[in-house]
Parts: structure tokens; C-alpha cells; sequence
């Protein structure tokens, strides 16, 4: 298949970043691995795009005992990591604006100490008053750190503190219906919903959010983004790696509920959901709800035709031997906690009446791939039978998430020639390459 590069004109860009006002952010379990791997990092690069007010800090909350030195060096060696050779110069700025205070989550002493550390940072920073409060550790620890914020940290629902203190919560929210209830619960004590971020960060990559503006900035493809143009849609995420150091949370959780129920089945109500009226959290909301209750539920007698559950065993990667699922350190052996789950999906309402959607995950799979490939239907009949083209390969529009991130659009075209010979040309667009 061959390729053709598509031009971006610069002048047609259009950018409409505003800078946070002046704020500080709390961090809960900021010396776990997702804030090194992913939180700080990312805080760094918008911090270098100039979207972080110059009145900011960040105060990092754990367990592990860390000097506001060592949380900072900590920080510098995360960022490096990720961003490559970056000097103290450009660090410096950023780095001098991290604390660290370490504590145990269930002591009321610990949220004294961090309400005297917020009073002093927010008078050094002026801040305003401005927090959000992000919780970065285990699910089973959110409902024990929101309660201790209500009286120690004064953010209840009152006066202009509404505007003022935010909560981001990190998926998983909650196991399952009644332990999801329960932690609402338990949150709204004490903060208001308009407070309240529950957030996949999965969904905050460029390609994933690339697919708004994708579908509804664009006037040719919203006309044909139905059933009687698409065969089928297939949403892929495919890990090589194995559970790693995280077989503690996986084992209780496994690949439905860590990265189906929110990651899949929130690129699929992206990607199926009906036009929003505005770009607005609400009406986004509302939309992404409405395709998820048209999802048809699945008839537990008829399961295996529709979904397949399984785990990675023994193997050989990159000529080194990996130990299975059941092998590795910390996983229960009795359990049977997929790895790996496929599962064919139909949405009923007008616009997908019958148009499966094919979705699947996984880890230790041939290669980290995460994409979404629309299929449309194949041309009801060719005219070039007499030149041995019976049948015409189907145009198929891919979104690449990741690694690879960018869009790709298969189509027929003649090859020179005196004959009529075709080609199925791919026209590709790069994130890294225009951007």
C-alpha cells in the first residue's frame, strides 16, 4: 500500500489556549507512579507553553517520607525522563514551585499539617484561595481522604468556594454500581458536583480528543458516519508489555475493569455519540450518555458469541523469555483475571442500527497498537469485472492514538499503465511530523 503525504498550511491553525488563573494544586500519592510518570511531567510542559499562571505551586501529599529537596529531585529526574536533555535553566522556574508533606491517609494530623502548608504557600504564591485537589493513589483510598478534607481543608459547599476549590478523582471511581453510589456519596458531602472531575486520563490524549474536532469541524465525513455508509467499526488497544510492578491493583481489577469499561467505552461514545450542541462539558456529557444507554445489553446465555476472555501465558519477547499472567510476582494463581478481552458490541438507534463495533484489548500482544479503523462498505458493484476486479477492497478511515499518532485514509487509484491495474493508496497525516 503505498502513501501519500497530505500539505498543512501554518496560517490555518488556529489556537485558543487561555493560562489558568492563579491556583495551587494539592497532590495526593504524589510519589506513587502515575504522578512521576505521567502528572508531573505533563504539569512541566504546560508550565513550559506558558498556561500555568506565575502564581502557582504544587504541594505533593504521600506516605513515603520526602524532604521538599528530594520531592524536587524526584521531579527533575520524571521530567527528564520524559522530555529529554532539558537543562536546569528551563527547570528551575518550575521546579522551585514543588513541596512535598508526607503523612498517613486515615490520620487527622497529617490534613492539619497540609491546611498549615496550603496557608503558607498560598500567602507565598498568592494563589487567591484557588486549590484543586488531585487524587493520585489507590481507588480504595478516595473516600478515606475526601472525608478528612471537609473540616480540616474548609471546602464545602459554600459562597464563592465553588469556584474556587476543585477535586479530581483518577479512574477506577469505584468497582462496580453500589461502591461508585457510595463514594458519590461521600464526595458530595462535602464538595458540590460542579466541584467534581472524574477523569480517565486516557482520554486527555491529543489523538483521543482529535476526534471531535475530527468529526464535527469537518463537513465531509459527518454525512456519511452512519449505517448506511460504515461495515464496521474496530477499536483496538494492545499493550506488549505485561501487568509489570501493578499485579496488586490488577488481580482485583483485570483488563474489563481497567481499561474496557472506561478507556474503550469512552473512545466509543466519541466516536458513535451524535453531534453535541456546543463544546460545552455538559452537552458533551449528555451526548456520551445517551449512546451508552443505546448499547445493546448482553444476554448472559449468549455470551461467548459475543465477547471472549483470556490471559497471557509463558513467552519470548524481543528473544527474552517473559513468565505468564499466573507466573508473575503477586498475582494469585486460582484467579482467572482476564488479560485480554474481545467483544462485539451494537449500538440501537437510528444512526447504528446493526453495525457492529469490534473491540478489543490486551496485554503482551504482537505490538503496542491503539487505534480506531472505520470500515465503510464496500462499493455495491464493480464495473471493472472484465479486468479481473470482481470485488473492491473497502475504504477505511484509521485514527492512530498511539504510538504512531495520526489519521489515515485508504482509497483506489489507477497505476500507470496501459492496463487497468489498481492500487489501494493510503493518504497519511502525522501528529509528528506537522506538529
Amino acid at each position: 500500500m503505498q502513501k501519500i503525504r497530505p500539505t498543512v498550511i501554518p496560517e490555518e491553525i488556529i489556537c485558543a489556549e487561555i493560562p489558568a488563573p492563579p491556583n495551587g494544586m494539592i497532590v495526593f500519592g504524589a510519589s506513587g507512579d502515575l504522578a512521576r510518570r505521567k502528572l508531573i511531567p505533563s504539569l512541566f510542559r504546560i508550565f513550559e507553553r506558558g498556561l500555568l499562571s506565575e502564581s502557582f505551586y504544587l504541594l505533593g501529599c504521600g506516605r513515603k517520607k520526602l524532604s521538599d529537596k528530594d520531592f524536587r529531585q524526584s521531579a527533575i529526574q520524571a521530567i527528564r525522563e520524559k522530555s529529554g536533555d532539558t537543562g536546569a535553566k528551563e527547570l528551575e522556574p518550575f521546579i522551585n514551585r514543588l513541596y512535598y508533606a508526607s503523612g498517613d491517609y486515615n490520620d487527622p494530623s497529617f490534613y492539619e499539617h497540609i491546611d498549615s502548608r496550603v496557608a503558607e504557600l498560598d500567602q507565598k504564591h498568592e494563589t487567591q484561595n484557588r486549590y484543586v485537589f488531585y487524587l493520585a493513589v489507590p481507588p480504595f483510598l478516595y473516600g478515606t481522604i475526601v472525608e478528612q478534607l471537609g473540616p480540616h481543608l474548609h471546602c464545602r459547599r459554600r459562597g464563592d468556594l465553588r469556584q474556587r476549590v476543585r477535586l479530581i478523582v483518577e479512574k477506577p471511581f469505584g468497582r462496580d454500581l453500589q461502591s461508585a453510589v457510595e463514594l458519590n456519596t461521600k464526595i458530595q458531602k462535602c464538595f458540590d458536583e460542579s466541584q467534581i472531575y472524574r477523569i480517565d486520563h486516557y482520554l486527555g490524549k491529543e489523538t483521543v480528543q482529535n476526534i471531535l474536532m475530527f468529526r464535527f469541524a469537518n463537513a465531509i465525513f459527518e454525512p456519511v458516519w452512519n449505517r448506511n455508509f460504515i461495515d464496521h467499526i474496530q477499536i483496538t488497544i494492545a499493550e506488549s508489555i505485561g501487568v509489570e510492578h501493578r499485579a496488586g491493583y490488577y488481580d482485583k481489577a483485570g483488563a474489563l475493569r481497567d481499561m474496557f469499561q472506561n478507556h474503550m467505552l469512552g473512545m466509543l461514545s466519541l466516536v458513535a455519540m451524535e453531534p453535541p450542541v456546543s463544546f460545552e462539558a455538559d452537552s458533551i456529557r449528555d451526548e456520551k450518555v445517551k449512546l451508552l444507554r443505546s448499547i445493546r445489553t448482553f444476554d448472559p446465555d449468549s455470551l461467548s458469541s459475543f465477547m471472549v476472555r483470556g490471559q497471557y501465558g509463558p513467552g519470548t519477547v524481543n528473544g527474552e523469555q517473559v513468565a505468564g499472567y499466573r507466573q508473575e510476582e503477586g498475582v494469585d494463581a486460582e484467579l482467572r483475571t482476564e488479560t485480554f478481552v474481545a467483544a462485539k458490541v451494537f449500538v440501537d438507534n437510528w444512526r447504528w442500527k446493526g453495525v457492529p463495533f469490534y473491540l478489543r484489548t490486551g496485554k503482551r500482544l504482537a505490538c503496542k497498537d491503539t487505534e480506531i479503523a472505520i470500515t465503510f462498505k464496500q462499493v455495491p458493484h464493480s464495473m471493472f469485472v472484465s479486468a479481473g476486479l470482481a470485488e473492491m477492497p473497502a475504504n477505511v478511515l484509521v485514527l492512530q492514538i498511539q504510538p504512531e499518532e495520526g489519521i489515515s485514509l485508504s482509497f483506489q487509484a489507477k497505476r500507470p499503465g496501459s492496463k487497468v491495474c489498481m492500487s489501494t493508496l493510503r493518504m497519511d497525516f502525522s501528529y509528528r511530523e506537522v506538529f
